[in-house]
């Protein structure tokens, strides 16, 4: 079996695998009690890997798939292949009002905003959330006003070449810590361990 190949049949049998909550193919059922197929759930699904045909992104794209079986309408934004300037802590956006900056962080804001569910797709890269989904993440604060204490369900799609759990705990906590402060409801998480 080819490495690729493995890579993927290893990443597609971790969706049934959840380190916590119900896992991803049981919160498909969960978005479907809430919301109808006649009433579809706006999904914003964002992608940290640099790498385009990533284990995480081949997690990100089975995710969609599933989404838009179920009627759901997805928009993807890959944090690594936009132009998004980190934030600067100078506080013009006063957390509900537009950046400084004119990147491609200004197409995501309403997607953001909009979304009934926010799904976090990455890899772990040196421990941690790599810079490009981190740098979309921080800048969530310019949106900070019209996000937090919004209803709005998340998930988190994890991959990591180590196999040992205690290396995904440090990326869990800072998801959950986010899910907390914001008051979004995490419907499940996804680690997918040794690609």
């Amino acid at each position: 079996m080819e490495r690729r190949d493995f890579l993927k049949k290893s990443a597609l049998a971790a969706l049934g695998t959840a380190v916590a909550g119900m896992g991803i193919m049981q919160a498909f059922n969960h978005i479907n009690d809430d919301k109808s197929k006649t009433n579809k759930m706006k999904i914003t699904v964002l992608t940290g890997s640099p790498r385009k045909n990533s284990n995480s992104a081949y997690l990100a794209e089975q995710f969609i798939k599933g989404a838009e079986e179920h009627g759901h309408e997805v928009f993807r934004f890959d944090c690594a292949f936009k132009q998004v300037e980190p934030c600067r802590a100078c506080n013009r956006c006063d957390m509900d009002r537009p950046c400084i900056f004119n990147d491609d962080f200004q197409k995501l804001r309403p997607y953001l905003v909009d979304a009934d569910m926010v799904v976090f797709a990455m890899p772990m890269y040196y421990f941690g959330i790599p810079v490009q989904m981190k740098r979309v993440i921080d800048r969530f604060y310019a949106i900070n006003g019209q996000i937090k204490g919004v209803s709005k369900k998340a998930a988190f799609l994890m991959t990591y070449a180590d196999t040992a759990k205690k290396e995904a705990e440090p990326m869990l906590v800072h998801y959950h810590t986010l899910m907390d402060y914001l008051g979004w409801t995490s419907v499940g998480e996804v680690v997918a361990s040794g690609v």
